[in-house]
């Protein structure tokens, strides 16, 4: 695994490019190699997240400052008023929407590159139950946003110490489109002042990462890309009956999951959610493996109970201990699955400070992996899928 590895994050990886195509490529062959057969599938995507985001805080300031303009009575007028609403309006409904797993209306409007799902099928292909594993090759842009000293200054505050989340990132990303609504709304200049400080700020942040480089993305999410190929070759060598068992590696997870949403408009009409688990490995090579209870960027969707119940026990029997209680205020391949209904558990990987280890900086190297955890989720995530060909989950969610 140190060897894939290696090869994958030498590969200059970002959402639906050249290099992810290289990636996928390289990828389909390494199934191959260990006589799992795979096949490309080529999907339509964005390929960012920081176009449809930063239009909507360029909305937001510019909502803002048409509330920061006074008439003769030193408030904005009935006009600007107006404006500031609408904008911060539209701002707010931009950003909203395109947080998975929404339609994402405004990214339909921009541009659109090729990316590139690598999908592994194996088992009885007539079996009546299916596991879907899934990881992504893609990599993310860095970005100062992203710089490791800000979790560990923030959770020196204390302020997340007895939640049950990690920090909202994205509040005042919308905040800021939010606020010069209400500016408008009330007419206070300080609302609008506040608005465009914050919508100023984010817009900024969404550019200096467009500009940034791709990271290595071992952790994120080569790890996940290494642990789908050691299952395959454990489940080729003891296969589990009655079940078919596809492994998917998605393409443009970090534009916000599109690889994955055109898997679902895809496959999902063929994969019934009676009879369908998908387990999503993500960012698994941190200290402290977990098994997420749940997932958002604004709404928390949760986990269902019986899923983490089979998770949970899985991980007692093994002796795995999970980090206990994480939801995350942002959103992995998982959540899609989740959203259309399907039994779903994303086995992720955090540190103390509820976040993953060197999450979109440079450093996300092989050499920073914790391969122990590596592991760990792939012991978890091979055993919770035999299990699954012996009994299905049933119960509540």
């Amino acid at each position: 695994m140190r060897t894939w590895l290696g090869e994958l994050e030498r590969i200059e990886r970002p959402s639906a490019s050249d290099g992810e195509l290289r990636a996928a490529e390289w990828l389909a062959a390494r199934f191959e190699q260990i006589g799992a057969p795979a096949r490309i599938e080529t999907e339509s995507a964005h390929g960012t997240y920081w176009w449809p985001i930063g239009i909507g805080t360029v909305a937001g300031l510019a909502g803002a400052l048409a509330g920061l303009g006074a008439g003769r009575t030193g408030r904005p007028s009935p006009a600007r008023r107006a404006l500031g609403i609408f904008l911060g309006a539209f701002g707010a409904a931009a950003i909203a929407g395109d947080f998975p797993p929404r339609g994402r209306w405004l990214r339909r409007l921009l541009p659109k590159r090729p990316t590139h799902n690598v999908v592994c099928e194996i088992g009885d292909p007539g079996a009546g139950r299916t596991v879907v594993l899934v990881g992504h090759h893609d990599a993310a842009h860095s970005g100062l946003v992203f710089h490791p000293g800000i979790p560990d200054l923030v959770s020196r505050t204390g302020i997340f110490r007895s939640l049950d989340t990690s920090p909202m990132l994205m509040a005042p990303v919308i905040g800021g489109p939010l606020l010069a609504m209400l500016a408008g709304l009330t007419g206070s200049r300080r609302l609008a002042a506040v608005a465009a400080a914050l919508s100023a700020g984010t817009t900024a942040a969404m550019a200096d990462i467009g500009l940034r480089e791709t990271v290595p993305g071992a952790n994120d999410n080569g790890t996940a890309v290494v642990a789908l190929l050691e299952i395959a070759r454990r489940l080729l060598a003891d296969p589990p009956p009655d079940l078919r068992v596809i492994l998917l590696s998605t393409g443009s997870e970090e534009s916000f999951s599109e690889g994955m949403k055109a898997f679902g408009e895809r496959h999902f009409p063929d994969l019934p959610a009676e009879s369908t688990f998908f387990i999503n490995l993500d960012t698994v090579g941190s200290p402290h493996l977990t098994v997420l209870r749940g997932e958002g960027f604004l709404k928390m969707f949760e986990y269902p109970a019986a899923a983490l119940e089979l998770a949970d026990s899985t991980a007692a029997d093994l002796g795995i201990e999970l980090y206990p209680n994480l939801r995350i205020r942002n959103g992995t391949d998982g959540l899609e699955a989740l959203a259309a209904g399907y039994p779903t558990v994303s086995i992720c990987s955090c540190t103390e400070h509820k976040q993953p280890a060197n999450y979109h900086w440079p450093n996300d190297v092989s050499e920073n992996v914790d391969f122990e955890t590596v592991d760990e989720a792939i012991r978890l995530a091979e055993t919770m899928t035999r299990r699954l060909a012996e009994r299905w989950p049933t119960g509540p969610g």
